[in-house]
């Protein structure tokens, strides 16, 4: 990881000159999470942290510099998320300098919290890909991969930035994650349309409307037209109502579907932990089932409801 780190930096030295600015990560005043570096002085290179706390997905940020030259560091399912920007033309390749990492799995900061008391302590972190080990005041003490990742870990295809200009360090394989309890997904897709409508209505009845999944999310661009608050046409009342609520979530995921890339920024974001990736989850399981599609895998091929085909492989609307 030291070898990785001082790579990282030595290549952000080098780029730095041609560029107005470099989003990485800095240790931040929780001891759990890390937050977002904007690097324009070279002084700030030295601030640059590295590990399993760089949980938020900095691509996020790019649509908002577009015109600018930026350079970014990218695990695995941020890199994803750049390819979906990138293929919907939201931002512009040759503006943006890609620094690539290998990713042994994103800390999930509630549970981890819960399990280790208190982290105000805490010293470092380490993802060996069979367990998570942090040090906390000295002390050293070990969790299972289930225990300690973010769901969207569990399900990792790709733990590198394959999409990058530069990558620092090794490749590796994704965590594997062994002995997890049962996604929320599956826990849907084994109930009754009434009793998923009755889990929806309980879990939206503790949403505080705060709309940090929208602002979390990288793809969720549209947010000065936003349905939520949108007047003409009033898609959502703001009523305080679980169905309303509902409502938001699931045009959310709708506008997401296709283009969703799991990076879990919207659960992350989210204060009251709801399970709301699982939306997207649904609706990119019938977008790989209908189109044979996973985004953000190759910048070069356009979303699947992005284009319009006569004829789609497998939908045979024409049998019917």
């Amino acid at each position: 990881m030291a070898s990785s780190i001082d790579d990282l930096k030595s290549a952000i030295k080098k780029a730095l000159p041609d560029l107005d600015l470099v989003i990485a990560w800095a240790a931040g005043p929780d001891p759990l999470s890390h937050t977002p570096l904007f690097i324009t002085d070279e002084a700030d290179v030295e601030r640059i942290v590295w590990d399993p706390r760089c949980s938020q997905n900095l691509a996020g940020y790019l649509p908002g510099l577009r015109g600018k030259k930026v350079g970014i560091v990218v695990k695995g399912c941020d890199a994803r998320s750049l390819v979906e920007l990138l293929q919907e033309k939201l931002i512009d390749r040759e503006d943006v300098t890609i620094f690539g990492l290998h990713c042994t799995g994103a800390v999930d900061a509630r549970p981890v919290r819960k399990a280790l008391g208190s982290t105000r302590g805490l010293e470092s972190v380490v993802v060996d890909g069979k367990a998570a080990r942090f040090t906390v005041d000295g002390e050293a003490k070990t969790l299972s991969l289930a225990e300690a990742l973010q769901k969207k870990c569990y399900t990792c295809t790709g733990a590198d930035a394959e999409v990058c200009d530069h990558f620092i360090g090794e490749h590796g394989q994704p965590p594997q994650v062994t002995e997890t309890p049962a996604t929320t997904l599956e826990e849907l897709e084994a109930m009754s349309m009434e009793e998923r409508l009755h889990f929806w209505e309980d879990q939206m009845s503790r949403c505080i409307r705060c709309y940090a999944c929208r602002s979390a999310c990288p793809l969720c661009v549209c947010q000065d037209h936003c349905a939520a608050q949108s007047r003409e046409p009033h898609w959502v009342d703001q009523t305080d109502h679980p169905r309303e609520k509902l409502m938001f979530q699931a045009i959310h995921a709708l506008h997401t579907a296709g283009r969703c890339t799991e990076c879990g920024e919207c659960e992350r974001a989210c204060p009251m932990g709801l399970p709301i990736m699982t939306l997207k989850q649904a609706l990119n399981r019938s977008i790989q089932d209908l189109f044979d599609y996973r985004a953000g895998t190759d910048p070069d091929q356009a979303p699947p409801l992005f284009e319009f085909r006569e004829e789609e492989k497998n939908i045979k609307e024409r049998d019917w």
